[in-house]
C-alpha cells in the first residue's frame, strides 16, 4: 500500500500515472473522454496520494475553475466590507468562490493582484476601489475575463459598473446646506486627481454652487484624507479656512473631522454641520450621530456579482451601467 501523502497536488497524480493534467483533471470533472483502464489508475493514485481536487484542478479540462477574483482597495473599510459580503453570498448563491485581495488602495500593487488572480485561472473579476488608472485598465483588458465595477467609477463607461449618482448625490447635499445659509460649505475628497473625487465628487459639489450662483472658493476644498487620524487633523485647517458646513466623502475621515471640531471647541450642529457619504456603522457610533448619504452597499455588491455571472455565461446584459438609488439620512450632525 502506497503510505498516504498529505497535501498532494494533481501534478503528484499526474506523475505517478504518467499522464498529463488535463487527464487528471477530466477524471476529476467526471468526463467520459478518458479511457476506463487510465480512468482507474489515477482514481487509484487519488486514493492512494490523498489528493483532494481543488477548482483550479477541476478547472484544467473544462477551462472554468468556478472561482471569481474580488480587487478591494481596503479591507477594514467598512464600505468596501459590506460590497464585500453582497458579492459573496451572490458568488455562493450561484457556486462560484470568491479569491480576495487588498490592495492598500495603491495603483502598482492593483496591477500585482490583477496579474495574480488571472495566473489562478479565475473566470471572472470585481474591481472595487477609486484608483482606476489607464495601467490598472490595461491589466484588466489584458485577463481576457469578464470584468464587472462595483462601487468604483469608469469615465469612460469601458467597463460594465454598478454604483449610485455620486455626482447627483453631492451635488443635493451641498444644495441642502446651502439653502439652509451655510455659505462656506467645504468639501473632502479622497485626492485631487482620480476621476470619482474630481468628475464626480466635487463635480456634484460645483454644480451646486454654480446654481446658487456662488464662486468656487478652493480653500474649501480639501483631498488627501484616508484615515480617522487625517480628519482629526484637517478639522483645525476646516476651521480656520471658515467653514460652517463640510461634506465627506467617507465615514471614518468624517468621524475624525467631527471630533477635531468639537475638541476645537465648535459644537455640531449648532456651530457646524456635517454630512457624510457611505452611511456604515461609524456614523452611529459618532456623538453627534452623522448625517450621511445612503448607498445600498450590500446591493452594489450584490448586483456586481450577478451581472458577472451573467458575463461568464456569455449572456447579454442589456444595462452595463447600472445606478442605484441613494437616500439621505438625517441625524443629529445637522439640524
Amino acid at each position: 500500500m502506497v503510505e498516504e501523502k498529505k497535501n498532494a497536488t494533481i501534478y503528484d497524480v499526474a506523475a505517478a500515472v504518467g499522464v498529463s493534467l488535463a487527464t487528471v483533471s477530466r477524471v476529476v470533472n467526471g468526463s467520459e473522454n478518458v479511457r476506463p483502464a487510465t480512468r482507474d489508475k489515477v482514481l487509484a493514485a487519488i486514493k492512494d496520494l490523498g489528493y483532494r481536487p481543488n477548482a483550479v484542478a477541476c478547472g484544467l479540462a473544462s477551462k472554468k475553475t468556478t472561482t471569481v477574483g474580488v480587487v478591494m482597495p481596503d479591507m477594514t473599510n467598512l464600505f468596501f466590507s459590506e460590497l464585500t459580503r453582497g458579492i459573496d453570498d451572490v458568488a455562493h448563491m450561484y457556486q462560484y468562490d470568491v479569491l480576495l485581495t487588498n490592495t492598500d488602495d495603491d495603483p502598482e500593487r492593483a496591477l500585482t493582484a490583477i496579474r495574480n488572480l488571472a495566473d489562478k485561472q479565475i473566470d471572472g473579476l470585481i474591481f472595487m476601489g477609486s484608483q482606476l488608472s489607464d495601467k490598472v485598465l490595461a491589466a484588466i483588458r489584458a485577463t481576457g475575463i469578464p470584468v464587472v465595477l462595483a462601487g468604483s467609477v469608469d469615465k469612460d463607461r469601458q467597463l460594465p459598473s454598478v454604483n449610485i449618482d455620486y455626482k447627483m448625490a453631492f451635488s443635493e447635499v451641498t444644495e441642502r446646506f446651502l439653502k439652509s445659509g451655510y455659505d462656506r460649505v467645504a468639501l473632502v475628497t479622497g485626492s485631487a486627481d482620480r476621476a470619482i473625487d474630481v468628475d464626480y465628487r466635487r463635480a456634484g459639489y460645483e454644480a451646486a454652487l454654480l446654481e446658487a450662483g456662488k464662486k468656487l472658493d478652493e480653500e474649501l476644498v480639501f483631498s488627501g484624507a484616508r484615515s480617522y487620524e487625517d480628519g482629526l487633523t484637517l478639522a483645525k485647517v476646516i476651521r480656520d479656512a471658515g467653514a460652517n458646513a463640510a461634506l465627506v466623502y467617507d465615514d471614518e475621515v468624517a468621524l475624525g473631522v467631527l471630533n477635531g471640531l468639537q475638541d476645537e471647541g465648535l459644537k455640531v450642529p449648532d456651530d457646524f454641520e456635517i454630512v457624510s457619504a457611505n452611511n456604515t456603522t461609524f456614523t452611529l457610533v459618532a456623538r453627534p450621530e452623522l448625517s450621511s448619504i445612503d448607498q445600498p452597499k450590500y446591493d452594489i455588491g450584490a448586483v456586481a456579482m450577478r451581472m458577472l455571472t451573467k458575463l461568464m455565461d456569455k449572456q447579454d446584459l442589456g444595462e452595463e451601467q447600472i445606478l442605484l438609488p441613494y437616500t439621505m439620512v438625517n441625524r443629529s450632525s445637522t439640524k
